[in-house]
């Protein structure tokens, strides 16, 4: 009795540190005693071990069975003399086998429903192939080359935060395979870290990633007086900071989400500026349009802020500058004849017209080129002198004669007067005898036009001399 009160100590103890409950140890034993029993020679065919969780005592039962296979009759108790010293060997080596198996079931059932959640392992070993991490309770987690950041060398020994991926069964127990490129490894760091999030007032809806150079989040607050991304980045970038020396200094970009695609790409492209953006939607493409300086730092390294900011609004992004979209739309308004360079079974190059016309020669082409270009000149000039009215030759002054006026007098436009003033008297005079007008008698006339003074007798005196 002493004995069995003993086995029943070392039985509870075994099951506190394996961690599995005393009824699961208990069955795993019975069906090791079980088996036992059936290697003892002339063991009943049909039978059973039943073990008294009180006193530990230990019977087999039996029945008998009939041609189908099914037991009658009453049940006897078959549990042989020295049963417990045949069997013992036996039975540990059974019992061992499926404590085993018990402890690689309960393993699997602990993180099989476990995937897209985040873990902390250390780091045990490590080739070009996978990198082993240790979990609790002797777990170990798969970290192939794949989905290691690149560049990203750990320590043996040290603690790293790793992304669940896919729990396998395996006969050797569950195979847990975790990731570090992961974007829901971002997601659950800032669950982490910020209580906004884990209690659903903040959501992450976006998340691009590029593991171990750049992240883009796009968050959204779902109560009025929190700010999303003040929340995200914490006081002093406290809390941005954490997540940012877990994932080894990869820089993290933080955009408020919103509904309006012409915004959320703009916001995307932080921190560039952009002027405006364009959507397509039947192509789903998004221009964006930003200013010359602007144009390098929305692109990004190797294009890598343009494709980060694909990634986080769902958009295929063409980002133009200023300079170029204005040479685009010169370009798409002049008006091109459509053809193309082709070369005919003489191996010559010749002009083929998209209309489906006969093939110009390179000779022909050049010909209809200048009639076309002389064409177009003389058009503008028709179309000049049509605007302009008859040509003016700049050296004459328009003159215009009052009809009312009497033959001695004549009417000088302001016109003629201006150009008088300009060119002197003495054109002034020329022009006013060449459209006829009465010669002026008058010698003051005739001094105002730098005649010479008139002949008078001995004894008169001039009136240029009076005066």
């Amino acid at each position: 009795m002493t004995q069995k009160l003993d086995m029943m100590e070392a039985l509870q103890a075994l099951a506190a540190d394996r961690g599995i409950s005393s009824d699961t140890l208990m069955g795993a034993l019975a069906d090791a005693m079980e088996s036992a029993y059936s290697r003892i020679p002339g063991a009943k065919e049909y039978a059973w071990v039943t073990i008294d969780p009180e006193s530990f005592d230990i019977r087999v039962w039996s029945q008998e069975i009939d041609e189908d296979g099914e037991p009658y009759g009453d049940v006897a108790d078959v549990t042989p003399p020295d049963f417990g010293r045949i069997a013992a060997q036996t039975a540990r080596q059974v019992m061992n086998q499926r404590l085993r198996e018990v402890d690689r079931e309960m393993k699997y059932e602990e993180y099989s429903g476990r995937e897209g959640d985040i873990v902390t392992g250390i780091i045990q070993q490590g080739d070009s192939r996978y990198t082993l991490l240790e979990l609790n309770r002797g777990v170990e987690a798969l970290l192939p080359q794949a989905e290691q950041v690149p560049h990203e060398r750990p320590q043996a020994n040290s603690r790293l935060k790793a992304y669940i991926v896919e729990v396998r069964k395996t006969a050797k127990g569950p195979q847990i395979v975790v990731s570090r490129t992961h974007p829901g490894l971002i997601r659950r760091l800032f669950e982490m870290e910020v209580p906004e999030i884990a209690e659903g007032i903040v959501e992450l809806k976006a998340c691009a990633r590029e593991p171990g150079h750049r992240t883009k989040i796009a968050v959204w607050s779902n109560d009025a007086n929190v700010d999303p991304v003040g929340a995200c980045v914490g006081a002093r970038g406290a809390r941005v900071r954490m997540v940012v020396n877990e994932l080894n200094g990869e820089k993290i970009d933080i955009v408020p989400f919103t509904e309006i695609p012409e915004d959320l790409v703009a916001k995307a492209l932080a921190p560039a500026k952009v002027k405006e953006v364009r959507l397509d939607y039947d192509t789903g493409t998004a221009t964006v349009i930003v200013p010359d300086f602007q144009l390098s730092l929305a692109i990004g390294k190797e294009g890598q802020n343009a494709r980060l900011a694909a990634r986080l609004s769902g958009w295929r992004v063409d980002i133009k500058s200023e300079t170029q979209l204005a040479e685009e739309e010169a370009y798409a308004a002049q008006d091109w004849a459509e053809g193309e360079w082709v070369t005919n079974e003489a191996g010559e190059q010749v002009w083929q017209p998209a209309d489906g016309s006969e093939a110009l020669s390179a000779e022909a082409w050049a010909e209809a080129t200048e009639e076309n270009e002389a064409k177009a000149g003389s058009e503008d000039d028709e179309g000049d002198a049509a605007e302009g009215g008859a040509p003016v030759d700049e050296g004459e002054a328009a003159i215009s004669v009052d009809p009312d006026a009497s033959g001695d007098e004549s009417a000088v436009s302001q016109e003629a007067a201006a150009a008088a003033e300009v060119e002197g008297p003495a054109a002034a005079d020329a022009e006013v005898e060449a459209d006829g007008a009465p010669e002026v008698e008058t010698p003051e006339a005739e001094i105002a036009a730098g005649a010479d003074a008139p002949e008078v007798g001995d004894g008169t005196e001039a009136a240029s001399e009076e005066e």
